[in-house]
């Protein structure tokens, strides 16, 4: 029995057959554009497989028909997805005239997501589902579990062997697949198992009860993951590395005109706002009409709770959405039968009826428990006012900078060296720690679309700070000031920014990893959507220098050079270890790291906000023992620890 929905698993098998799967085109554009429906076919793209594969077995979950999905990693990298669901039906398609396995495998947009008979909700956004995969697979074969029978399909590249057979008996139901990445499309077939873990976590956060296992045949690595407190957990666990002003987060559940909305919720003792809207498991990175509605319902609930209970002293207004959200930690998940996506990335809720419905739901919620739990209630209400009177003393900052000729780029700081092109497409900022490599830098570049800004020391962390002590400090009032983008909700403008690439460029050792973190953080917690945009890069110096005669040869890391002195031996060979940038004269620095033909930059993206979120509050929190922890676990898979 499924707890949560009230349903036996598996009762819905006789509504679920090919009269339910629905084909809207062909596949002929998939392999031609891979990018179009995976996003890439780099790293990103790959993973995205897995989860389209795992996305049909979330359905089943969703549906009330499974409770566990089984992920494995083979060695040659195909991966397996099984799952005890009702299984992909076999019956005979009755406008394609082939088996509704083959139909779904084989035809874009085709699958009984599209029929709400048989799917109320779906994780699934464009719907192009596990045919894509198979599309892009060397090979990919399937196996069926379904009325006591084996079903299986063979593929290669999306073509069928033969027809759907029968192969065995068993009394499983569910789906297998197993596919291998076709090498044709990408680069690079290598499954990162923290990535896949990552995800994995997250579904099983917003899917309470329901297994997600993994394992990784090519080290033996395997977890498991089930919450049976969802989003209490998953909260829980994003906070961590935090102190909390609550014993338990806030936990809100509702249904309104056929919308299930649930909610958690938690203060801690940090400076940041922390909020996760997922919309049938989608994380809607953009937000939408549902984290509108959860935001009104917080202030105004909270102001009136103060209001009436006369918390509000010494406070000239009330309390602005800003005050009310800081130190918050917070999961938003509603399940949507027809969700409308937009937005840069599509990840933005449209459906303009669920901001009413979930301001509705959270704000009757919350009212009734901070009448219930009045401790608690004034506890927030105290976060609230700290934050009210930081932001004030923060305004009151950026106006003294401000008339400095500082934060709004009238004045850029002395110490830029600034390019001669003065618009942001095809500029660059290169943020280089101290004068000695900053020296190199400003003699090596192209002073025509590159810009130098050399920073002293490490700056602030800001994971530490509000916002207030952090525009005290020079050298983030520099960076902010030479960026020209402003900072906090009322002044930034990621459009301002005035060079097209930030690239952090800091030296291959530990106080250059700090520094590069430190920056890190600072751009995650106050400039994130430069981060969304794609404008944040690390710079990727060599290590060594190997040379033999008049042969040089720049080396990035230890496997390389390796590799490099066994074809060269071991006679009259010169090997240089950079520990610094300024090590190297301005004509190798431009050649090794800073020239757009030779150069390797990493941009830095936010695949996993909620685990770009754990790793910052734990490297630069208060917490020590959450950070030795996390050091303890990860350092054996880093050669030079980042983020």
């Amino acid at each position: 029995m499924n707890e949560k929905n009230g349903t036996n698993i598996g009762t819905n098998e006789d509504k679920y057959d090919a009269s339910q799967i629905t084909v809207l085109k062909g596949l002929e554009a998939v392999r031609k554009r891979p990018a179009m429906y995976i996003g890439d076919v780099s790293i990103r793209g790959l993973h995205h497989l897995v989860y389209e594969v795992v996305d049909n077995s979330i359905d089943e979950a969703l549906s009330g028909a499974c409770d566990k999905i089984e992920i494995i990693v083979h060695e040659d990298n195909s991966v397996t997805v099984i799952d005890n669901g009702r299984g992909i039906p076999v019956d005979m398609h009755p406008t394609q005239k082939k088996s509704a396995l083959e139909v779904v495998m084989t035809v874009l947009h085709a699958g009984g997501k599209f029929d709400k008979k048989s799917y109320k909700v779906s994780g699934g956004l464009h719907g192009v589902g596990v045919s894509v995969v198979n599309a892009l697979s060397e090979w990919c074969e399937v196996e069926v579990y379904r009325e006591n029978k084996i079903y299986f399909q063979k593929y290669s590249r999306g073509v069928p062997h033969e027809d759907v057979k029968i192969i065995g008996t068993t009394k499983k139901r569910g789906t297998k697949t197993t596919f291998l990445p076709d090498t044709e499309v990408f680069k690079k077939i290598n499954f990162i198992y923290q990535i896949l873990c990552e995800r994995l976590r997250e579904l099983a956060f917003l899917n309470q009860d329901l297994l997600i296992s993994i394992k990784d045949e090519r080290n033996n690595q395997e977890d498991k993951f089930q919450y049976k407190g969802g989003l209490i957990a998953f909260v829980k666990y994003l906070d961590q590395s935090r102190d909390s002003i609550q014993k338990k987060p806030i936990y809100i559940s509702g249904e309104k005109e056929g919308v299930p909305v649930e909610v958690a919720f938690q203060y801690n003792t940090g400076y940041n706002e922390n909020i996760f809207s997922y919309v049938n498991n989608i994380h809607t990175i953009e937000g939408g009409a549902h984290l509108v509605g959860f935001k009104s319902a917080l202030t105004r609930t909270l102001n009136n709770y103060a209001l009436k209970n006369n918390l509000l002293k010494n406070l000239d207004s009330n309390l602005s959405g800003e005050d009310v959200r800081e130190g918050l930690t917070a999961i938003i998940s509603l399940k949507h039968t027809e969700p409308q996506f937009e937005g840069q990335t599509k990840t933005k809720l449209g459906n303009s009826e669920v901001k009413g419905i979930v301001e509705t739901i959270v704000g009757d919620a919350l009212s009734n428990f901070l009448e219930e739990h009045p401790a608690t209630g004034k506890a927030i209400i105290e976060k609230c006012l700290t934050a009210a009177r930081s932001r004030e003393a923060a305004r009151k900052a950026r106006e003294i900078t401000r008339r400095k000729g500082l934060l709004n780029g009238a004045g850029l700081p002395g110490k830029l060296a600034d390019c001669s092109i003065r618009t942001a497409d095809g500029t660059e900022l290169y943020l280089v720690e101290g004068d000695s490599a900053g020296g190199s830098a400003k003699q090596g570049r192209d002073r025509r679309f590159q810009a130098i800004l050399p920073l002293k020391g490490k700056i602030l962390n800001v994971e530490k700070a509000r916002l207030d002590k952090i525009l005290s400090n020079d050298e983030i009032k520099t960076l902010i000031t030479a960026l020209g983008t402003g900072i906090g909700s009322d002044d930034f403008d990621a459009l301002k920014l005035r060079y097209g690439k930030v690239i952090i460029m800091t030296d291959a050792d530990v106080d250059g990893a700090h520094i590069r973190t430190l920056l890190l953080t600072f751009f995650f917690r106050y400039m994130k959507e430069l981060i969304e945009r794609g404008h944040i890069y690390i710079a990727q110096p060599p290590l060594y220098r190997i040379s033999r005669g008049k042969t040089e040869h720049y080396v990035y890391d230890d496997e390389e050079r390796e590799s490099l002195l066994k074809s060269f031996g071991k006679n009259n060979v010169n090997i240089q270890r950079y520990k610094g940038l300024g090590e190297m004269n301005p004509e190798q620095l431009w050649k090794t790291t800073m020239d757009p033909e030779n150069r390797t930059l990493l941009q830095v993206t936010i695949e996993e906000a909620f685990e770009a979120d754990l790793i910052f509050s734990t490297l630069m929190g208060d917490k020590v023992e959450p950070r030795r922890k996390f050091i303890e676990k990860n350092a054996k898979y880093v050669r030079n620890l980042d983020i």
